[in-house]
């Protein structure tokens, strides 16, 4: 995933809000990166531009060297479908579906047959240690079940990039040790690629690298020293 010279700009009464500027970045195949700064920054706008959610003013994003930008509504879809996983702060479980339903909605969207999505969130489910709560609705989960089951959404496609929005914020201190060395291992194991945003230092020593940003901009690119 690349991103160069992105300008998000809102308007704001008579004046504007420059939320993010300038921003260029590139995330390597199998790095964990995390975002870092005070609220208010631009980490999040930064995010929601790099996940598609939202659209910069000017700039361009690409993944798997396919532009994100400039494409029509549909083809923007498929793309992110294809290519991006989400991991968000509250889960966002369908509440009337259990877990393996929840997990095998990306392969339905994708066109996969029913036989082959199922069989599919079965895996992912067993490999984020879930298998056995796969009929289990949402409500019958503890936090960290739930954000266990929406890792497994967020990977069953095999996306290039998986991005979190503070996917610990809702959990306990222990809880969010469990889910943070549950993403470690699927770095480390599948080579998959995460981009954080987190208020928590914790999550980001154990990131290869951090991005710290500050009114807009990435003002500091720090590889963990382990990387080196």
């Amino acid at each position: 995933m690349k991103a160069s010279r992105l300008w998000k700009i809102y308007p704001s009464g008579e004046s504007s809000i420059q939320a993010v500027k300038g921003v260029n970045v590139e995330i390597q195949v199998g790095e964990m990166v995390a975002i870092m700064g005070p609220s208010g920054c631009g980490k999040t706008t930064l995010l929601n531009i790099l996940s598609g959610i939202d659209e910069p003013n000017s700039g361009e994003v690409t993944v798997k060297n396919q532009p994100l930008f400039g494409i029509s509504d549909d083809a923007r879809t498929r793309m992110r479908a294809e290519n991006l996983g989400f991991i968000f702060q509250d889960f966002n479980l369908l509440p009337v579906l259990s877990a393996v339903e929840n997990v095998e909605l990306p392969l339905l969207l994708l066109g996969n047959s029913a036989s082959d999505s199922r069989k599919g969130a079965l895996a992912a489910l067993k490999s984020v240690g879930l298998e056995d709560r796969a009929e289990h609705r949402p409500a019958e989960l503890s936090g960290g079940q739930q954000q266990r089951v929406a890792v497994a959404r967020a990977l069953v496609h095999n996306p290039a990039v998986i991005l979190c929005d503070e996917p610990t914020g809702n959990l306990d201190s222990t809880t969010s040790a469990e889910v943070l060395q549950l993403l470690l291992e699927l770095n480390k194991e599948r080579n998959t690629t995460f981009l954080i945003v987190t208020h928590d230092p914790i999550i980001a020593q154990h990131c290869s690298r951090t991005l710290r940003m500050s009114d807009g901009v990435i003002i500091e690119d720090q590889r963990n020293a382990e990387e080196e």
